[in-house]
């Protein structure tokens, strides 16, 4: 897959990274205008393996619906089957004594554990098939924008530096985000300071094996569904962590934890601080007494969370990870793709049309900052206080989980492409909902810190098992974020009323806190 119209000259979109934000944006616009001359500009020789393995209803949609990959998927990847979280206090002496969210039956929207190296190379193939000129391993120097004309590039390519022209540019580098940051427009998002570490392990047990089987029997059969293939979360104070499998028997282990309430362990290599922090939380213990980490495959990042203030203009748009990364929690991120490049490419449609541009820019622009802004604060901003608190995290799961499938996961299932085209809570309907979003995961907030201040948190992490029967997008699946408002309103009763008249605190650094609350117990 190497060009095939020469070094430099002058293209109609030219697309920085191959991997899946750039490469599915090639293919959505050449299914549209075959006759568009578009280059891609892949840096790497090949993809390695990467964090988002995991995708949810509207990435399922768009990678199955938009791109066409279902027979793909169904032949290489793993079907998924929900989320399952599991918590851990001092009581909590092994994996059938930890308390448990998840569902009792198999999933009944399709979703995939993704191995994203195949994914991201099969979507590259299918790009060039339809007429995409590769460079790689290429480099882009300097992108030198001129909105409304032609965008000029620097790049590096067979040991020639070359000049090229484009009258779009797509920057789909990823964390690297070339073009926000040589603009000046990347931000990072100080409210959130979080880090991941992640790898790849073989020899993690199976959750649905005859050894589990045999050893606990009644937690085995308490589910009817499997176990294995769900997005499994272990869930402590201030942290969680994932464990996917994924095609060909490795599992992706990652933690992931809020800079001010966790320290990391000290010292040895970061595979091995990694198995320790795990070990002791009693599933963990369980799943990986005898795993191994993939040497080399061993990652850490810091400060996870970033954005950018402008997301298009007339001749360049930003997608994927460069245009913003939340958090790995609920694996917004390939949602996120699926909106930045189906707008992006309506975006660059418009123009080839001759529409006027604009209006189009201003309100692309104005949707992904009020989308970015609203979807962090309703979801992830102060989330990691209550992580570690099964009773809190049962509620507000249910209702992240049902809004999410009857306000967002929902409209591309009923409406096709188009409800793709609006950015989460950026529509006049869905504004309310972000508000008692909002609203509600600052009050889950506020108790866990009344908790940790008296002491008395992770009360409810053993013995308690909440197995559901999933959502579906019938207005049925209304009933149960119904019921969970009402559990919700019932711990404001019991508890929740020592912070209703108490001034907001910071949360106090994992160097300040009390000793004792530990939300798992130590590894023998």
């Amino acid at each position: 897959m190497n060009a095939t119209k020469g070094f430099e000259g002058s293209y109609d979109v030219v697309i920085m990274g191959g991997a899946l934000s750039g490469a599915a944006t090639a293919v959505l616009l050449l299914r549209e205008r075959p006759q568009l001359r578009i280059l891609i500009i892949e840096k790497s020789a090949a993809f390695s393996r990467r964090v988002g393995e995991a995708t949810v209803e509207i990435s399922t949609y768009f990678l199955t619906h938009s791109l066409g990959l279902t027979q793909y998927l169904n032949e290489t990847q793993l079907n998924k089957q929900g989320l399952r979280f599991w918590f851990a206090n001092e009581r909590s002496q092994d994996l059938s004594q930890c308390s448990e969210i998840g569902g009792r039956y198999l999933a009944r929207v399709p979703a995939y554990l993704i191995d994203r190296a195949a994914l991201d190379e099969e979507v590259l193939r299918r790009a060039c098939g339809l007429g995409a000129d590769l460079w790689r391993t290429a480099v882009v120097q300097k992108v030198q924008l001129a909105p409304g004309g032609n965008q000029t590039l620097t790049v590096r390519y067979q040991e020639r530096v070359m000049t090229l022209q484009a009258r779009w540019v797509v920057d789909a580098s990823g964390v690297a985000a070339l073009l926000a940051r040589q603009e000046g427009w990347w931000r990072s998002n100080t409210a959130h300071p979080t880090t991941a570490v992640w790898s790849r392990w073989k020899g993690v047990k199976d959750w649905d094996g005859p050894e589990l089987a045999r050893k606990f029997p009644a937690w085995a059969s308490s589910c009817y569904g499997v176990r294995g293939t769900a997005t499994n979360h272990l869930m402590g104070d201030g942290w969680w962590a994932w464990m996917i499998a994924l095609k060909g028997g490795d599992v992706s282990i990652g933690v992931v934890f809020d800079q001010r309430l966790v320290t990391w362990p000290e010292g040895g290599t970061l595979g091995a601080r990694l198995k320790e922090f795990l070990m002791r939380h009693p599933a963990g213990r369980e799943m990986m007494v005898d795993a191994e980490w993939t040497e080399g495959d061993i990652h850490w990042r810091k400060n996870l969370p970033y954005y950018s203030t402008t997301y298009a203009g007339d001749g360049f748009s930003l997608v994927g990870d460069a245009a913003g990364f939340l958090d790995p929690f609920y694996s917004p991120g390939m949602d996120w793709i699926s909106f930045t490049a189906t707008c992006t490419v309506e975006l660059i449609l418009a123009q080839q049309r001759g529409e006027p541009m604009a209006q189009r820019v201003e309100k692309h622009n104005g949707d992904f900052i009020r989308s970015y802004d609203r979807w962090f604060r309703a979801i992830y901003l102060d989330k990691y206080e209550y992580f570690g608190e099964y009773d809190l995290m049962r509620v507000v799961f249910l209702m992240d989980l049902g809004l999410y499938y009857l306000g967002i996961a929902s409209q591309p299932f009923k409406r096709g492409v188009k409800g793709l085209t609006e950015p989460v809570f950026t529509t006049p309907p869905s504004v309310p909902f972000f508000h008692f979003m909002r609203f509600y995961n600052r009050r889950f907030a506020r108790m866990a810190r009344v908790r940790r201040a008296r002491k008395c948190g992770g009360r409810t992490n053993d013995g308690r098992r909440f197995l559901f029967q999933g959502y579906t997008f019938a207005p049925s699946s209304a009933l149960p974020i119904l019921k969970a408002i009402v559990s919700w309103g019932l711990l404001e009763l019991s508890e929740g009323w020592r912070s209703w008249f108490q001034k907001e605190k910071k949360s106090v650094p994992a160097s300040q806190r009390p000793a004792g609350r530990v939300a798992i117990k130590p590894a023998p």
